[in-house]
């Protein structure tokens, strides 16, 4: 079941954000995440805050039911204009996620995406994303997404090998995936990425070179590639617990991230982030890009964290009681923290630093310019850019991120 939202202060009920939040908004780009919460079945290894038919059965009545989901959404979309006040920027990339966006009617995604267009305007190059999983949509569904703004796309792979896909519950086939790739581009898609996951027990390397090589044949232009994070609480932390299935432990993980880099990069695809491959600079998410860059975004939907100025906040989870809150005029945000100096610094490092032009050197402190030191010595940071002042990883330092952070943060 999907994790547990992290403790916060109060939101008010009408979503109002303090002065300094909104201060200099004008320059810092402003995206939005859309959050759908619906999938057909719950995949073994997801922890995300989805939910199936029978999940929802009997906890939320009709608020809870996808038919009227999209003009749920679209009254937090209106809320977040009211909140907003007369804030000027358009906005600079919308990405719909889940749960499976495409078990909606591509008239609800367009819906949603024309709240905001009406609301707040989009940037005449704004880049506009959905999810999909490769079983949810058909030639005529793409179509009708590119038709109404969609102009990039995000494919849900995971492997291509069957026997990897069964462990994980996915329930596509293998080729499905490579074939909606063509039909995306066939609807005029500029941007399609697929998602691979590795180290999924009982996957070999040769399975792993088998998914990267037939996901690059498909002809994305954008490859994702993430380590198996055995969540607590999922079927398949259950199943490992019994011993059903083996723990894939942590060398596994960074030999599959080596073969990664191997193959991606041989076939032009350039890493811009530790786990995201393009093949040019245009090719990038640009959504995922203002996470990392720290800039602003407004998540709608149950469970969706925004961030605004220094302030983040977080919804109800569910989807029944998320409908409600909205239906009485209130804001559906659990909770918010308004982030400290300090907050905003470390949260830089830990962001920053995953990406491919690295982190400032002068956002550390004296213990962290001590590890940058150290870190440089055993050949985790790049030299030349340290010289200019930035702390950038090599491959080696990618291996190790996790740690390279929690060094350079002191």
């Amino acid at each position: 079941m999907p994790s547990a939202l992290p403790d916060g202060e109060p939101v008010p009920a009408d979503g109002a954000l303090p002065a300094s939040a909104l201060a200099g908004a004008a320059t810092r780009p402003l995206g939005f995440y859309l959050h759908v919460p619906y999938c057909a079945t719950r995949c073994g290894y997801c922890d995300f805050n989805t939910y199936t038919a029978t999940e929802l059965r009997g906890t939320g009545g009709v608020l809870a039911s996808r038919d009227n989901y999209a003009d749920t959404l679209i009254d937090e979309i209106r809320l977040a204009r009211k909140v907003l006040g007369d804030d000027p920027r358009q906005v600079r990339t919308v990405f719909v996620g889940g749960g499976t966006p495409t078990l909606l009617a591509a008239g609800d995604l367009v819906r949603m995406l024309g709240a905001i267009r009406d609301e707040f305007g989009l940037a005449a190059d704004a880049e506009v994303t959905t999810e999909a999983n490769p079983e949810s949509v058909d030639p005529g569904y793409l179509a009708a997404l590119r038709a109404g703004g969609f102009n990039r796309i995000s494919f849900g792979m995971q492997s291509a090998r069957q026997h990897v896909l069964k462990v994980l519950d996915r329930t596509h086939t293998p080729g499905r995936p490579e074939a909606c790739v063509a039909e995306a581009r066939a609807a005029g898609f500029e941007h399609v990425n697929l998602d691979l996951i590795y180290g999924t027990p009982g996957e070999s390397d040769d399975d792993w070179r088998a998914s990267l090589e037939a996901a690059i044949g498909a002809g994305p232009d954008h490859v994702s590639a993430y380590a198996l994070i055995v969540e607590e609480g999922t079927q398949l932390a259950r199943r490992i617990r019994r011993g059903e299935i083996p723990m894939t432990d942590d060398d596994v993980h960074a030999d599959r991230y080596l073969i990664a880099e191997d193959v991606l990069s041989g076939a032009g695809f350039d890493w811009y982030e530790v786990s995201n491959w393009a093949t040019a600079a245009d090719a990038r998410c640009l959504h995922n890009e203002l996470y990392w860059r720290g800039a602003d975004w407004w998540g709608a939907g149950p469970g969706a964290h925004s961030h605004v100025g220094g302030v983040r906040w977080w919804n109800v989870k569910h989807p029944g009681a998320y409908a409600a809150a909205l239906a009485a005029g209130r804001s559906p945000g659990a909770g918010r923290e308004v982030l400290s100096e300090e907050d905003r610094r470390v949260e830089r490092i830990l962001l920053e630093l995953r990406l491919r032009d690295g982190a400032p050197l002068e956002l550390l402190k004296p213990a962290g310019l001590t590890a940058s030191r150290r870190a440089l010595a055993d050949g985790l940071l790049r030299q030349d850019p340290y010289e200019q002042g930035r702390a950038v990883l090599t491959l080696r330092g990618r291996l190790l991120a996790d740690a390279v952070v929690r060094d350079l943060v002191d």
